[in-house]
């Protein structure tokens, strides 16, 4: 069985334009409100793996949390990083689609919405 995450913010117009995209390919994800409900650090490193990125990769850095808590600083570490996403979420690069079965994890960010395909697709 495959099932589908989507780290959702409904603000979001590539957001909102992933969740169109994959409803039109009739797949309902499970939708995590990510900023309501912060993935933790462990989540936020699974998420990495399967999307292939370090966590600078996932980071907004034009988020104020971003320049407050220096995380441009190369003396952060991936766990510093992770733990920052995790308590201030609004700096974690979205949308994110999992798609997950029972061997395997994959991962895609929708930016586009359009990469969503390629997940689809495999």
């Amino acid at each position: 069985m495959i099932t589908y995450t989507l780290y959702h913010n409904p603000r979001c117009s590539k957001s909102r334009q992933t969740l169109s995209l994959l409803e039109q390919h009739g797949i309902t994800p499970n939708i995590v409100l990510y900023l309501k409900t912060p993935p933790s650090p462990a989540i936020l490193a699974s998420c990495l793996t399967a999307l292939g990125l370090s966590p600078r990769a996932l980071l907004r850095t034009q988020e104020e949390a971003y320049t407050t808590l220096n995380l441009a600083s190369e003396q952060c570490t991936d766990a510093q990083l992770l733990q920052a996403m995790s308590d201030n979420p609004a700096l974690i690069e979205r949308p994110i689609v999992m798609k997950q079965t029972a061997d395997s994890c994959q991962a895609i960010l929708g930016r586009p919405p359009e990469n969503v395909l390629q997940l689809l697709s495999q």
